[in-house]
């Protein structure tokens, strides 16, 4: 071999050498770039990933019995258990006030039952989107005056028996507004207790903004109530 010809061996050798040395340092590269966009897709989040966004409340984020744990939304026992049971304390308190109706006397016994009734039903139908949106019972009117739910066993404070709404609606005149306003008056206490009892334990802010506004409108017939019966 002459030495031009050496030259040109060795000359073709680092050329093929730096081609395949190049290859691999653009392989090396692609495999980098990939694993750091995995990486910032982990820590950082991409558009394309399902996290939740901060302060939201996640579908996942709940506790051991199924109430969210976090959120504006979030709702415990003490919560689902006020609304469960004001339901049907209020709706027997809007059956009450539409026997006044047709039943009582008294011009302002009648007042204060439409002012009953056009503060109560209202909140029933809040009370119910509540249950539906937390995924909860909510108590069958077609359950009497019970609760309406088999699987509660807490009894609700003021409720009239069907005995007690029998006698009432086969009232009339004097004698009914003077039996409306006794049961009335124990309806509400009854009520109150309920409300405290969800301000001392509720989570929820909207639950318990409702049972405040519940404890002081109530307490206010509660007193209206007892003067009327006073003057009866």
């Amino acid at each position: 071999m002459t030495e031009t010809e050496g030259f040109t061996v060795t000359t073709r050798t680092i050329a093929r050498r730096a081609t395949l040395a190049g290859a691999a340092l653009t392989a090396a590269l692609a495999l980098t770039a990939c694993g750091s966009s995995d990486h910032g897709s982990s820590d950082h989040g991409s558009p394309g990933r399902d996290e939740p966004a901060a302060g939201s409340t996640s579908a996942g984020a709940t506790s051991a019995t199924g109430v969210p744990t976090r959120g504006p939304a979030a709702f415990g026992d003490a919560d689902v258990m006020f609304a469960q049971m004001m339901i049907p304390h209020h709706r027997q308190a809007v059956e009450m006030a539409e026997l006044a109706e047709t039943r009582a006397a008294d011009p302002e016994v009648k007042r204060l039952a439409a002012q009953i009734k056009a503060a109560q039903a209202p909140e029933i139908a809040t009370m119910t989107g509540w249950l539906t949106g937390w995924g909860r019972p909510v108590p069958s009117p077609a359950a009497g005056h019970g609760h309406g739910l088999p699987e509660m066993d807490h009894e609700m404070p003021g409720m009239m028996s069907d005995a007690d709404m029998k006698e009432l609606a086969g009232a009339k005149g004097a004698g009914f507004d003077r039996q409306f306003l006794i049961m009335m008056v124990a309806h509400h206490e009854g009520a109150i207790t309920m409300a405290k009892e969800e301000l001392a334990e509720g989570a929820n802010p909207e639950a318990k903004a409702m049972a405040q506004q519940i404890a002081t409108s109530q307490q206010g017939e509660i007193d209206l109530m007892r003067k009327i019966l006073a003057r009866l």
